[in-house]
C-alpha cells in the first residue's frame, strides 16, 4: 500500500515539474516589445516573415537587411519601382499584393501570415484594430528625419532590430548616418558666409509632383553643407513660394528636383520674369535626385548632399567622385548600388542649363510665340504699304 501511495505520488510531481517545464517552454516562444506608438505587444521569439506597410516600413526592412523576410507587398510598390530599394531589390515586385498604397488590406494581410506588420505613420487606435482583425502582432513606427527627428529615426531601427534580433545592423546603419553627416558638415562648417554662393530649391514633391514654387526652407543637404538657403527665413516644414519672391531673392545657383522638373520647365517658360534671375541667365542650374517618394527616401538625401556641396563648393569635395559616392552609399543601405537606374530614370546630376533656358517649343525661355507671329506680319504690312506708295509715284 505504501508502495502504490508513493507511486502515486512520484507521478504527481513528474506530472507537476512536466507542466511546469511545458509552461516555460511556452513563455519561450514569445516576448514583449514596446513599440513606438507606446503599445506593449507580444512577438514571437523568432521572427521570420514580415509585413511592412504605409510609406517608408519597406525601404526601413531593405535597410534593416530583412528582404529575405518579407512575404508581401502593397500594390503600389508593386506597380511603380522607380525607388531606390525597389531598383535594388526587383524581386520585391514579385510579392503578393497585400492590398492598396497606404496600409494594405487586413485579409490579404492576414492570408500571407507574417508573424509580425510593421505599420508606419499610424496611431496606437488603428495599430490595436488590425492586429484584432488578423490575429498577427503590429508594430507601430515613427519615421523620424535626419534633423529635428533623427532620434526617432535612428529608434526606428533599434525596434526592428529588436523584433528581428539584427541589433547590430541597428547599430551599423546609425553610425553610418551620424558619420556620413559630420564629415559633410566638417567640409563646410568654417567657410564664411560672405564666401557661401545663395542657393534655392524648387521641384520639391510634397504629396505628389510640384513646380519652382515648391521648396523646403530646412532642405537637409543645404543644412548638412551650411548652405546660404535664400528661402531659410520662411519659418515651415514647405513653402509654396510666390514667384516675385523667388525673383527678388535672386539665387546665385539654382538647384531642381528632377521629380517635379517637368512643372519647372512649365512654370520658366509661362512667366519670362523668372529669366531676369542670375541663376538661370548665367547657367547655373542644377538637377538633382527626387528624395521625397512614398516619404523620405534618407539615401538620397545623403547623395544629394555630397553633389550639392561639390557644386558649391567645389574645392571641399575634390576628392569625392559623385558617382562613386552616390553607389557606395546606396550599397551601405540597399546592399547593391542604383545609381545608373536613378539616372536612366530621373536624369541624374547634371548642370540644366542650356535645356531650362528654352521653353516646351524649343524657344529661348521667355520667348514669345506672339514675336513669332507678329513679326513676320507686321514686316508683310509695312512692306506692302512701302510698295503701294512708290507704285502711286
Amino acid at each position: 500500500m505504501k508502495r502504490t501511495a508513493l507511486f502515486v505520488l512520484l507521478l504527481l510531481f513528474i506530472s507537476i515539474l512536466g507542466g511546469a517545464s511545458a509552461n516555460v517552454k511556452g513563455e519561450e516562444q514569445t516576448r514583449k516589445v514596446t513599440d513606438m506608438l507606446g503599445r506593449e505587444v507580444e512577438v514571437p521569439k523568432d521572427v521570420d516573415e514580415v509585413i511592412g506597410i504605409e510609406a517608408g516600413a519597406l525601404r526601413l526592412l531593405v535597410y534593416m537587411h530583412a528582404t529575405d523576410k518579407i512575404v508581401g507587398v502593397e500594390d503600389f510598390e508593386k506597380r511603380d519601382g522607380n525607388r531606390p530599394y525597389i531598383m535594388a531589390h526587383p524581386d520585391l515586385q514579385e510579392k503578393p499584393s497585400i492590398g492598396p498604397i497606404h496600409g494594405g488590406d487586413s485579409e490579404l494581410i492576414a492570408e500571407q501570415q507574417p508573424d509580425v506588420i510593421f505599420w508606419t505613420y499610424t496611431t496606437a487606435g488603428d495599430a490595436d484594430d488590425l492586429q484584432e482583425k488578423t490575429g498577427i502582432p503590429v508594430i507601430g513606427l515613427n519615421y523620424g528625419d535626419l534633423d529635428d527627428h533623427r532620434d526617432t529615426f535612428f529608434s526606428a531601427f533599434d525596434l526592428i532590430g529588436e523584433v528581428l534580433q539584427k541589433e547590430s545592423r541597428a547599430f551599423e546603419l546609425k553610425d553610418f548616418f551620424t558619420d556620413t553627416i559630420d564629415d559633410l558638415n566638417q567640409r563646410t562648417q568654417d567657410i564664411p558666409n560672405e564666401e557661401k554662393p545663395s542657393c534655392y530649391i524648387g521641384g520639391i514633391g510634397h504629396r505628389g509632383a510640384h513646380g519652382i514654387k515648391s521648396t523646403e526652407p530646412d532642405y537637409s543637404p543645404f543644412e548638412f553643407v551650411n548652405a546660404d538657403n535664400v528661402a531659410g527665413e520662411l519659418n515651415q516644414d514647405h513653402a509654396m513660394v510666390d514667384p516675385e519672391k523667388i525673383i527678388e531673392w535672386n539665387p546665385d545657383i539654382l538647384f531642381i528636383d528632377k521629380g517635379g522638373y517637368e512643372l519647372v520647365k512649365e512654370d520658366l517658360s509661362n512667366n519670362s520674369k523668372y529669366s531676369s534671375i542670375d541663376a538661370i541667365q548665367e547657367d547655373r542650374v542644377y538637377g538633382v535626385l527626387p528624395y521625397n517618394y512614398y516619404t523620405t527616401n534618407y539615401g538620397t538625401v545623403l547623395a544629394n548632399s555630397y553633389y550639392i556641396g561639390k557644386i558649391l563648393y567645389e574645392a571641399r569635395f575634390d576628392d569625392i567622385g559623385i558617382e562613386e559616392k552616390v553607389d557606395e552609399i546606396y550599397k551601405k543601405l540597399l546592399g547593391e548600388g542604383v545609381y545608373q537606374e536613378m539616372n536612366e530614370t530621373f536624369g541624374g546630376y547634371e548642370n540644366l542649363g542650356d535645356d531650362i533656358n528654352t521653353n516646351s517649343n524649343g524657344n529661348p525661355l521667355g520667348y514669345s510665340h506672339g514675336l513669332t507671329v507678329g513679326l513676320p506680319v507686321a514686316i508683310f504690312i509695312v512692306s506692302t504699304i512701302y510698295f503701294w506708295k512708290r507704285k502711286k509715284r
